[in-house]
Parts: C-alpha cells; structure tokens; sequence
C-alpha cells in the first residue's frame, strides 16, 4: 500500500441506520483484570467505548490503549437489523455481552483460525473431538452419568503421520486452547528447574482452562518421560514423578486435557500410561491404500496434474509411504515439472513421467532406518528365462491374492504363510524373489545371516522381532530369507542343545504363528461394517477390500540345502507351500542364452540352439558367465576394435567354462521332492510308480556301464558266467524252501510256528511270511493248495 494517495473526491458516504440490538466479544488485558472488574462496570465501559461508532458484522473495534481502561478489542458477533449497511450504536442501542477473554487467549486462537487441512485421519479426528468436546459441552448430562472429563490422551504412531497436524485440527475445530510444548524445551541447566518450567505450564494451562476447553499438548514424551530405574537417570526420575504428581491434580472441574505424542510408547514410563493419567491411547498406523488415495487427493487438488496420472495406482505403489512422505514426493513431482518446462509457462503441468522420477529420490521415512530393507533394481518376468511351471506357481501365490482378492475370498482361500524356493544353486531363485517383489509393487526386506547374528546375548532374537514389526506396519510386504540354511539350521543336526541358531529358530516360528503381535502394530482402521459400505461406490469397496487381505506379510525363504532344515519350519502354516527350481532345459536354456546375448553382437554363424544342446547341466549362471566369456574372448582375439561374437568363441569358451551341477546333486532334489512333494493325484499310488522309474533309470545306468567293462575287459566274461550259475542255483534253492515249507508260519511274537500247534477253533488271526495278516481258515486253505 506504500506510495498510494487517496483524495477527498474519492470518498463515498456509505448509508447507515441505527442499531437496536448488538451482541458483543469482549477481550481484555490480563486474566487478573477479568476476575477484578465487576460485569457492571464492564458494561458500562463498553458503552461508553462504542457510543456513536459505526460498525457492521464482525467488525473489531481497536480500543486505544489506557492504564484505566482493561478492554483491547471489541468484536461484534451480531447485529440487528441485520443489514449489509453499516450501523450505528446510539445511546438506544441494547448491548449484550456474550463472551469475555483475555488478549493471549483472543490472539492465539486468532493464529489458529487458518485453516489446516488433512485427509485419511477421520475416525482418529471424530474420536478426539469426542473425548474433547462433548465432555465440555454437555458437562451436566456426563455428571449425571456418573461419567468424568477424560484427563490425558496418548498418541502413537511413526513419524510423519500427522499426530501434531491432528492435534492443532481438532483444537482449531473444538475451538479450545492449544499449548504446546516439547520435552527438551523444558529442561534446565539448574537441579530443579526442569519441575519448575513443567509446574508452570501446567499453571497456566490451568489458568486458560477458566476461560475455555484448554489443551496442553506435549510433543515427544518419551525423551521427558523414560523409564526409571537406570542408575545415572535421577533428573529424568524427578521429572517423571513430577508429571505424575501434575497428572493427578488436573480435576474433573478444569476443562483441560493433556495430549502427549510419541512414536516409542514402550520406552515410556508405565506408571503413565494408567487409568486416571492418560486414560486413552490413540494409535495412528501406517496409512493404508483407501488413506494414502484420500492424502494425495488432498495434496493434489490445488496442483495442475495430468490426466495420465492415476491416484488409485499412485497410492498402490507408495506401501509405507505416510502422510509427509507423500507430501515431499508431490513436492518432489512439481520440481521435477518446474524443471522439464520453463519457468514462465502458463501451461505447465504434473504427468506420471514426474512422478516417476520423484520416487527415485523420496524413499519412505519408516524404512530408512530399517532392517533388511532392500532397494532392489525392477525385474519383470520377460527378463527371467524359461522356469514357465514355476513362474505360474508364484504367481498363483503371491501375485493373484494381491491384484485379485475378491476371487480369492469368494473360493474361500487365502494366500499362504510361507514359501520356500529350493534347488541348485544358480537356477534364479533371488532373480525369482525380486520379480515378485516388483510386480506386487509391496515393501521387500531382504535378510541375511550377516543382519541377523550378533555377538550379544539375544541380540539376533529382537532383531529378526523387528524385522516382522517394521513388514506389519508396512503390509504387504515380502521377507526374503536368502539362505536360510544358514540362518536357522536344524535342532535335529545341531550338536549344542542351546545354540543362537536354535532362539532364531524359535522366534520365526513364533512370528509365523502371529503369536509376536503387538496392539501398537495395527494400520489404519478397522472395517467398516457391512451396512456402513452401502453409501460407497464400486471402487471404493473393492480398495476396502483389497486393504482387508493386504493387512498381511509373506515370507519367502531360498535355499539348496532343504534337507538341513527344520521339520517344524515346513509343516502347513508356516512354510507350507514348497517350490522346487529346476535347472533348466533345453528350452530353458535356449530362452537364457537368448536373453543374455541381447545386448552382445552376433554374428551371423552363431547357432545359439547348437550352444544350447551343447551346454547340458549348465544352470543360469553359468550360461550367463559363458556368454561373457564368448564376448571377452572375442576382444582378446580381434582386439578392443572386434564388432561381433563368433560361433567358436563360444566353442573355446566351452572348454573352460564347466558346468556347476551334476547327476548326484539333482539326484538328491529329487528325491527330496519324492519326499516331500508327492504327486497331486492319488498320492500313495502314484509314488511307487516314481520309485520303480528312478530304479529302473538306475539300473538302466548300472547296466551300461556294466557292459561297458566286459567290453575293455574280456577276460572277466567266464568270471561273470561262474558268478551268473551261482546266483541262479541259491534264487531256486530259496523258491524251494519256501514252497515246500507253507506249513510254517510266525506268531504275534515273531517266533517261527509249525501248523500243528495252531488251534482252529481260537478266532486269531496270524501272520505268514508274506507279512500279511490272515484268518486261520484262510490259511488252511493255502496249505491245502501248495501241499
């Protein structure tokens, strides 16, 4: 407004009547002036002040300041007739004083009138406004309930979701008195001053609470508040027992209510978190996906976004995102936008390409601390070759019940627990782990036996504990455990009875079971019942949906030694869906070879089917090493000026490249799959079929290299046919023994019993040399046959 000039020809007489009722806000110096000045003399200096002034509806009159004089403003809250001129107050004029506050209470709330948005946050918001507002506004219908203003009210969440923003909303709403402090502004360098300073805020809370509700918010109690009982922390015990003291003298008559936040409520003090001190605790969880769409709708309104920019998948892939990690990612977007355009075009707008980028740069805060997190670069399945019959598999498992949760719960089927990816090694079980990962777009926690094992005492136990508390406040999520051979072992195969193995071992299972759930670990909200979704649309009950099944974690476990694992471990419920990852075929390898030779130059002579029939018991990472070999030897062979790869080059490279696996190392995978994935249909019949081909395989194999060494050695042929007699004349010499002896057969005690000593008549049965129970009369008739 500075160098405008303003002349008397440019003045308008507005018009005006008188005013015959005015209803005003009185604001005064001090609370001591508001107990001193009597309501009479009030009114009477408030009509002095305002005769003969022109007002209008909310209209502040300023009172110039004077030692005699308590008032500083005057807010006219109504007038009649109530007209868009203004009014004149005349000595006709009736004035009737409403409300009576001091000038920091009219201030504060002054400052507190702009408006603070927030979204995802409503059932927290209606039940603080609850246990605030309706205590103070119908104080006569709870003391005739025999019910009492709650004293305290305890917050707990991560950081960023928005505890402080929610307290300075309801206060604004409520219309109350925020006082806030924070626990490190309250210490003192003096002994005793820390009980001071907190004594005299809870005075002047107090004082506040005379005039109006008065909330007295404390920001991070937990670094006021520890537990006590450490021997160097007698300052802390002072100030946690003059809380307590200050906690009990808040009375049911003083409309104040303490408000204390923290994201480490174990590391409170207990005596706190009672009945009569913080009576309740609010817990603010992660965000889930119907809140993160609802905060990034918030974000984005007053923001020019494309219409290539979808919300709903925006907030699919933020999992374990909160609400001021959203809020920098949609800052992040605009300066990305801000820098792919100019700076002084109109037409600037936020397309999907920002946001790409911004999640290269903002990284959820509830992860950057955390334990096993694992920031994996993206593979889709297209970059994985062969393995189709696996791929399926994780897919049905992992993928479907995330993208397709409502066919899942109309089957009745849930996704399960665990699954555990076995085989030989370099066959693409990590490779396998970190596709899943990418397409469910979840939280992904690699842990390793190097994150695990500690030197201390039961270190290992709480850290595997936090490694599933930061999956469940981050669902869904994935917990891979590469090599879990390694980790947990087997308590059948340890030598010690006690070992750090063993705890680990105990503590998994326990966190599959869900026995380690904590109260502080719930997201979000609860459900809506059924008849409350009826006034939402399609697509907000299929988000509900999803976010009902997604509130759970999977573990994924990789090894190539199954057989070292606990039996427990791989019982239904826990890791109970088994996976076995093949090497791969000839296909397989030919789609490897193909995927590993994109980006090598070819020449025209390269057969990469030749190279595949060629590289037999080769896994996946041994035909990637002969691909780079091929290459490195094309440039030692032309020099750094080669342009292509020949077909010899990969022949040479042949010679000196060997495969990793071999025939008893995919013997035993198999047999362990015999063991312990039998075949679908008819179980029990359809594994002796498996035996008698992996014998017959067996004894194919024996035979020929049995004729391999008769046809070196010839002079073993009359040996053989000496031998060959033999074993002809003892298999007709047992024929003959048991056929002519049927009369004999073995009791209950395993003994041999001739025929003649068994009595008919007893009803028994007995058992022959078959291994067969049978009756007696059937008995007798096989011994009537064979004699």
């Amino acid at each position: 407004m500075r160098g405008l000039t303003l002349g008397l020809g440019q003045l308008e007489l507005l018009g005006y009547r008188p005013l015959q009722k005015v209803t005003v806000k009185v604001v005064l110096k001090s609370s001591a002036l508001k107990k001193s000045t009597p309501k009479a003399v009030l009114q009477e200096t408030i009509r002095e002040l305002l005769r003969n002034v022109y007002v209008s509806l909310h209209y502040v009159v300023t009172v110039a300041p004077n030692l005699e004089n308590p008032v500083v403003h005057i807010e006219i809250l109504s007038v009649d007739p109530l007209t868009d001129e203004a009014g004149l107050i005349t000595h006709q004029t009736s004035i009737r004083i409403k409300e009576v506050v001091t000038f920091e209470w009219y201030r504060r709330l002054s400052e507190d009138s702009a408006k603070t948005s927030i979204a995802g946050l409503d059932n927290v918001e209606k039940s603080l406004k609850e246990m605030i507002d309706l205590p103070f506004r119908f104080p006569k219908t709870f003391r005739k309930l025999g019910l009492s203003v709650p004293n305290g009210v305890l917050l707990i969440g991560p950081p960023g979701v928005g505890k402080t923003l929610m307290v300075k909303t309801v206060a604004r709403e409520v219309g109350a008195y925020l006082l806030c402090i924070s626990g490190p502004a309250l210490y003192g360098s003096r002994p005793g001053e820390s009980e001071e300073n907190l004594r005299r805020v809870f005075e002047k809370g107090r004082e506040m609470s005379h005039e109006g509700p008065t909330i007295l918010f404390i920001d991070e109690i937990d670094s006021l508040c520890p537990k006590r009982g450490s021997s160097n922390s007698a300052p802390e015990d002072r100030i946690v027992a003059q809380l307590l003291t200050l906690l009990d003298g808040v009375g049911s008559e003083a409309k104040m209510v303490i408000i204390a936040a923290t994201n480490r409520p174990d590391a409170l003090d207990p005596a706190l978190r009672r009945p009569g001190r913080f009576d309740r605790e609010v817990i603010i969880g992660t965000p889930t996906l119907t809140q993160r769409r609802s905060i990034l709708q918030l974000l984005t309104s007053t923001m020019p976004i494309s219409t290539d920019v979808d919300l709903v998948k925006l907030a699919e892939m933020t999992t374990g995102y909160v609400g001021a990690d959203l809020t920098a990612l949609c800052r992040e977007a605009a300066m990305q936008a801000v820098f792919r355009s100019n700076l002084d075009s109109t037409e600037m707008m936020i397309n999907i390409a920002d946001f790409q980028e911004a999640f290269k740069k903002i990284q959820p805060s509830s992860f950057r601390n955390a334990i096993g997190l694992t920031e994996c670069k993206p593979v889709t399945w297209e970059q994985i070759g062969g393995l189709e019959d696996v791929k399926l598999k994780l897919k049905q498992s992992i993928e479907w019940p995330m993208r397709f949760p409502q066919a899942f719960a109309r089957m009745g089927l849930s996704h399960p627990k665990g699954i555990l990816l076995y085989g030989p090694s370099g066959c693409a079980k990590t490779t396998l782990v970190r596709a899943v990962a990418t397409s469910c777009h979840c939280s992904f926690l690699s842990v390793s036996g190097a994150d695990l094992f500690s030197p201390y005492v039961g270190d290992s136990e709480k850290i595997l504990s936090q490694v599933f508390r930061q999956a469940r406040a981050n669902t869904p999520a994935i917990i891979f455990l590469d090599e879990i051979d390694s980790i947990l072992g087997s308590r059948s195969h340890c030598k010690t009875a006690h070992g750090v193995s063993e705890r680990v071992l105990s503590v998994l299972l326990n966190e599959l079971d869900g026995i380690g759930l904590k109260v502080t670990e719930r997201r979000g909200s609860k459900l809506q019942l059924e008849g409350q979704c009826q006034g939402q649309s399609d697509e907000e009950r299929k988000l509900e949906f999803q976010e009902s099944l997604d509130k759970d974690f999977m573990v994924v476990a990789a090894t190539n030694r199954p057989d070292m694992l606990d039996e427990a471990l791989l019982r239904p419920g826990r890791l109970d869906k088994m996976i076995y990852i093949p090497p791969p075929d000839l296909k397989g390898r030919l789609s490897i070879l193909k995927i590993c030779t994109e980006k090598i130059p070819l020449d025209t002579d390269v057969s990469l089917d030749s190279v595949a029939v060629l590289t037999d018991l080769f896994s996946g990472a041994d035909i990637e090493n002969l691909c780079k070999e091929a290459a490195l030897l094309a440039l030692q062979e032309n020099g750094l000026e080669a342009t292509a790869v020949k077909h010899e080059h990969f022949v040479k490279s042949l010679r000196t490249v060997k495969p990793s696996l071999n025939i008893k190392d995919l013997e035993f995978y198999e047999k362990f799959y015999n063991q312990h994935v039998p075949p679908r249909r008819c179980p029990l019949a359809a594994l002796p079929v498996r035996l008698r081909s992996a014998r017959s395989a067996a004894a194919a194999r024996m035979n020929s290299n049995f004729f391999h060494i008769l046809k070196t050695k010839k002079e073993l042929i009359p040996l053989v046919g000496i031998v060959s007699s033999a074993a002809v004349g003892a298999l007709a010499f047992c024929a003959y023994s048991l056929f002519s002896k049927s009369d004999v057969i073995i009791n209950k005690s395993g003994n041999p019993e001739p025929w003649e000593n068994v009595d008919p008549t007893k009803p028994q049965k007995l058992l022959t040399v078959h291994q067969k129970w049978k009756p007696i009369e059937e008995l007798e008739n096989v011994r009537k046959l064979t004699k």
